[in-house]
């Protein structure tokens, strides 16, 4: 488990330098696809220790580990800049975000009841 979280740190660190150096070549003050960086050098290590033989079961576990909380993590972060974005964007951001709630909520209710047998 430790080399496959060793593994993929070192693929997060060297992402987000190469994206942190990508935004200083393109002149903004921001980390550019430095996760997508991330996943590239994590996605071309996982192929060439294949290749040679070195990907065992302790390293896919690692990884494996971090993957199943990766997700639910990035959603939790995306949702909330969401809302700090809408929140101070104005009125019209969280109409935009209300109203298509609001029709999804009617819209499921409809295909409930339309779906619901008789007894």
């Amino acid at each position: 488990m430790i080399k496959g979280l060793a593994l993929l740190s070192f693929s997060f660190i060297l992402g987000m330098w190469t994206g942190e150096l990508l935004g200083s070549w393109l002149g903004i003050s921001a980390n550019v696809g430095g996760v997508g960086f991330a996943m590239i050098f994590l996605i071309v290590t996982k192929e060439y220790f294949t290749q040679n033989g070195w990907w065992k079961g302790e390293l896919e576990f690692g990884i494996e580990f971090w993957n199943k909380l990766y997700i639910p993590i990035v959603i939790a972060m995306a949702a909330s800049l969401n809302v700090k974005s809408a929140v101070s964007s104005g009125t019209l951001a969280i109409f935009g975000g209300i109203i298509p709630v609001v029709l999804a909520f009617g819209v499921f209710y409809m295909l409930i009841k339309s779906f619901k047998t008789e007894e």
